[in-house]
């Protein structure tokens, strides 16, 4: 007779290690320790030891008083070994440095991620006004134009799933109902890219295009312009632009399964 198998139970521990490695790198401010306590529901007895183990092997370091802890240098070292492993970030350099060449604007890569998208990758605009951001910075997806390009990749019952309802507000102007949502993503269907009107960043409007690399796709490349820059022939001109460079790329499927 067979045995049915055992059901997994997570290791505490480790769990409580990732909650904390995840929250310092999602809010990357120094952290007192009674604040971390609180946020991650963890006893300030145990959260001690745990940053002490994390903070002598260079996860964690803490301020010259040793009483606020942020991220270490040694977490970079897994995020660089993560992008220097992944193919797509490597085959799509070359799309990102034409699309930079081409407007000076902001060029990103980012990956779906649950309900969030994460930049893996990106080109700095030459313009004085530009865009904040960072590599590994994580965005709701429902409120980006890269994360509602593979949010388009999945049917609505799919994205229902994905995200929580209502999906945050990060600006007055962000889609947060249902079926404003929905039809957005139709339009994304329809067209073949997608546009964040300032629904992320007030003045700022961004175009993307999901990589046919995968089907699903998992990572899109955007474009993103401040409003007082854009103009309808510019716009037209970026859309083109990821059609012929990210569009284009179908044929570079065959070099990720070989």
């Amino acid at each position: 007779m067979s045995s049915a198998p055992e059901e997994f139970q997570p290791v505490k521990s480790a769990g409580r290690t990732l909650d904390l490695l995840e929250l310092l790198a999602d809010q990357p401010h120094p952290w007192a320790l009674g604040d971390l306590a609180r946020a991650l529901g963890i006893p300030k007895s145990s959260l001690h030891g745990l940053l002490r183990t994390l903070t002598s092997r260079g996860w964690v370091q803490t301020d010259e008083t040793g009483t606020r802890f942020r991220l270490g240098l040694r977490a970079l070292r897994v995020g660089a070994a993560y992008l220097d492993g992944d193919d797509r970030v490597g085959l799509l350099a070359g799309v990102l440095d034409e699309l930079s060449r081409r407007f000076g604007e902001a060029v990103h890569l980012g990956r779906l991620d649950g309900d969030q998208v994460v930049y893996l990758a990106k080109r700095e605009s030459v313009h004085r006004l530009r865009l904040y951001s960072a590599i590994g910075r994580r965005l709701p997806a429902h409120a980006t134009a890269l994360g509602k390009a593979l949010l388009a990749e999945h049917s609505d019952q799919e994205v229902d799933g994905l995200l929580s309802w209502p999906p945050p507000r990060l600006t007055p102007h962000t889609v947060t109902d249902r079926d404003a949502l929905h039809a957005a993503l139709a339009a994304v269907r329809r067209t073949g890219y997608a546009v964040d009107r300032e629904e992320n960043a007030e003045g700022i409007m961004c175009f993307a295009m999901a990589v046919p690399l995968v089907t699903p796709a998992v990572d899109a490349v955007s474009v993103s312009v401040p409003v007082t820059r854009l103009r309808p022939e510019l716009e037209a001109s970026i859309v083109t632009a990821l059609r012929e460079t990210v569009g284009g790329l179908t044929r570079a499927r065959s070099m990720l399964s070989t």
